[in-house]
């Protein structure tokens, strides 16, 4: 069995993709997320990579553009209003479908906001920020171990469906520390691998065809033809990349949906309700976008009340009704602004909203 070491959030992440065969970073700091550019700085050069401290995160996800566009595999990592300003090169990336793997170490907003750990981006990552039609896959993990599981096969999932894929953790997660197990490094690509493993890269005249990747379309039609094709690769998205967790929703009285750091706390949350003899279950969204609505169907008779918990005012909600169906009301407990529940306090509040939903 390999040796679990200990690791903080944002040094695994960065660990994670290093092993996933990334060689190519560029970033620029900010906090909750800043050790992972430093990490990347001190590490990269040692396995043969890159490290690139962009003069903003406008450079950052261009020059990601340019690396991924040559066959690179490379990463970017910002929190929220950083990644606010990388979406208009995320849609570029989408059009052009070229590889990337993203982090958002989420933390309070609106605007600059606060430093403390947030979930206000979820509208942010799954709705997009930039502009036309595109979709990026979206995964939230709940512990740094889930985090190291989908960040080391993100590159590849990229690669795969020439598409960005972003990793939605919040500050929490990326600040505290757990007990890790590594996987084993994956061989990065090499540059005379590239013009065979994606022929559609730029790789100069030596292949002697020429490849090009482009965003702009300026005939209509055409740019409806490509963004048509995009469509039917989101639509295999959709069906190949849902990840949910269930727990306990069979014959749930009560059932809490939640994602990344608010899932552990609505966990406890179950348990100490079912100590007290309530019923409750939890559905765990690991797949932000494609969000997992057919789990909603196993959902019982038996089941009085919905609950989204959330560290925002209410944006996964939306998505938990489109879910429901309409069968069972639909309630919220949150806390937004940085500040988290404990699981006495969502036990509280549930109490409440199932004596009214009684």
């Amino acid at each position: 069995m390999a040796e679990k070491v200990l690791m903080k959030g944002n040094e695994a992440f960065a660990e994670a993709v290093i092993r996933g065969g990334v060689r190519f970073y560029f970033g620029y700091p900010i906090t909750p997320q800043s050790e992972i550019p430093e990490f990347m700085s001190r590490e990269l050069p040692k396995r043969g990579g890159k490290f690139l401290q962009a003069e903003s995160e406008l450079g950052a996800v261009n020059m990601a553009y340019g690396c991924g566009a040559a066959g690179g595999n490379a990463f970017i990592s910002s929190s929220s209003p950083g990644i606010a300003l990388m979406q208009e090169g995320m849609s570029f990336l989408c059009s052009a479908e070229v590889p990337l793997t993203i982090l958002n170490a989420s933390r309070g907003g609106p605007g600059i906001g606060s430093i403390q750990p947030g979930q206000a981006d979820y509208f942010q990552v799954t709705r997009g920020g930039g502009n036309g039609d595109y979709r990026i896959p979206v995964f939230a993990p709940a512990s740094i171990q889930e985090a190291i599981d989908i960040l080391y096969d993100a590159p590849d999932l990229a690669n795969q469906w020439r598409n960005p894929v972003m990793i939605l953790v919040d500050g929490l997660m990326g600040q505290m520390m757990e007990p890790v197990v590594l996987p084993e490094p994956k061989a990065p690509l090499t540059a005379e691998q590239i013009p065979t493993a994606k022929p559609w890269a730029i790789s100069g005249s030596e292949k002697g065809t020429r490849s090009v990747v482009k965003s702009l379309r300026l005939q209509p039609e055409v740019l409806e033809q490509h963004v048509e094709n995009l469509f039917e690769k989101y639509g295999r998205m959709e069906k190949e990349l849902q990840r949910v967790e269930c727990d306990s929703i069979e014959d749930a009285e009560v059932v809490f949906v939640a994602f990344g750091t608010m899932a552990r706390l609505a966990r406890e949350a179950m348990e100490l309700l079912q100590a007290q003899g309530i019923k409750a279950g939890l559905i765990r969204p690991i797949s932000l976008w494609p969000f997992p609505y057919a789990a909603f169907d196993a959902l019982t008779d038996k089941t009085k009340v919905v609950i989204s918990t959330e560290l925002s005012m209410g944006q996964m909600i939306e998505d938990v009704r489109l879910g429901v169906k309409g069968r069972f009301p639909v309630k919220l407990i949150h806390r937004t602004g940085g500040m988290l529940p404990t699981s006495l306090e969502i036990v509280e509040k549930t109490k409440k909203i199932l004596e009214e939903a009684r």
